[in-house]
């Protein structure tokens, strides 16, 4: 994996923001505006170096199943804050297997080996349209006779497909909250739309704040019933809703992906629980969530979180806190593995999984140590030809 300089499309501006990344503009402190798409340079990666990279990828989903299964066996729901109420409707969701889409893993990686797990965006993870999608065009541009990458945007057909397949009626929702201001949500819901109606769905897009109760069943403003239901919107904010006991009451005729049981992987808990199941795996970083537990170098981050949420970074030097609340939630502390420089820039690697399989990557720059909202995302490629 390497970084390098290159020259920017003339009309990339235009050519990306007709692509679907109608959110690229970050507004920062100074009321400035700066890109969230940088393509004045890319990352390289070698053919061997991404085969390696996607079978980590795969040992970490079926490691973090593994870790839900354990938390459920155990009843270790109140490490994870999950209330009591939910715990047999987050084991029943376990038990029975229904459909799941996708999830993001972060991966601390400087192309030497191993990664390390940073987090599991397991629930909602959004920055898909950019890495499924813009990139590739960039790619097709740029250098046609290379590879990437990035079998996302197939692979959720592919998925979907299957979802349709167990279906009686070949029928999906797709929510995401008009709250989101920045059109991320809504853009991010409309292309896992466009991928189920490939896939030969059927598909109602529409904001979550559209869904009423009947005192049955869910339905949307059309009054049409929500029998499966794409939600690109957290379970953990679902919960804390007057209608999260009858999302999850086994009488409600509506199947919801994720599933109530990735409640447990996009907790930041399971990197303690990970750790304590697979000690000194080499893609683990120690975690733990009684204590620091005599780390003198660890980042607390909170239990719940949309994408991180806030994080702090604690070093015998100093300590530097994002911009965020810090609530009574709980917190779990991970070993401080500083991301890795590339010409003065923070990268982190995200990899995706659709239905268990790796499915592609997306990196993400940061002038600083967190991966915040001033985050800039680059394009990369496979130096090796695309097969025939």
């Amino acid at each position: 994996m390497r970084r390098e300089s290159t020259t920017p499309r003339p009309d990339w501006d235009a050519t990306i923001r007709s692509q679907g990344l109608v959110y690229v503009d970050t507004e920062l402190p100074d009321g400035g505006i700066m890109s969230y798409w940088d393509e004045s340079a890319a990352y390289a990666f070698d053919l061997d170096e991404v085969l390696r990279l996607e079978e980590a990828t795969e040992e970490l989903h079926r490691m973090s199943v593994a870790a839900a299964e354990h938390v459920v066996t155990r009843g270790r729901y109140a490490e994870f804050g999950i209330p009591a109420w939910a715990a047999e409707a987050v084991a029943r969701s376990l038990r029975e297997a229904p459909p799941t889409l996708y999830g993001r893993f972060d991966l601390w990686y400087d192309g030497s080996w191993p990664p390390k797990l940073l987090e599991y965006n397991a629930d909602t993870p959004t920055a898909l349209v950019e890495a499924a999608i813009v990139q590739w065009y960039w790619l097709e541009h740029t250098r046609p006779e290379l590879d990437q990458w990035n079998s996302l945007h197939e692979r959720l057909v592919a998925a979907w497909a299957r979802v349709g397949a167990g279906l009686h009626e070949p029928r999906v929702h797709v929510v995401w909250s008009n709250e989101e201001e920045s059109g991320e949500d809504h853009m991010t819901a409309g292309y896992l739309a466009e991928t189920a109606r490939q896939a030969g769905l059927a598909v109602e897009l529409l904001p979550i704040q559209e869904i009423g109760w009947d005192g049955r069943r869910f339905r949307d403003a059309a009054d049409q019933p929500v029998t499966t239901c794409f939600k690109l919107y957290p379970w953990e904010w679902m919960l804390a809703e007057p209608y999260g006991p009858l999302a999850l009451d086994p009488g409600t005729p509506t199947t919801w992906i994720e599933p109530a049981w990735k409640l447990l992987l996009s907790n930041k808990a399971l990197l303690a629980v990970l750790w304590e199941l697979y000690p000194g795996h080499e893609f683990l970083l120690p975690a733990y969530l009684d204590s620091p537990r005599g780390m003198t170098e660890y980042v607390a981050k909170p239990l719940l979180g949309r994408e991180g949420g806030s994080v702090r970074i604690v070093t015998p030097a100093e300590e530097i806190t994002n911009p965020g609340s810090y609530g009574d939630e709980g917190w779990c502390y991970q070993e401080f593995r500083p991301l890795p420089d590339f010409a003065g820039n923070r990268t982190v690697l995200g990899s995706w999984i659709v239905a268990g399989e790796s499915a592609g990557a997306g990196v993400r720059e940061s002038a600083g140590l967190i991966t915040d909202g001033y985050a800039r995302f680059l394009p990369h490629y496979i130096d090796a030809p695309r097969p025939a």
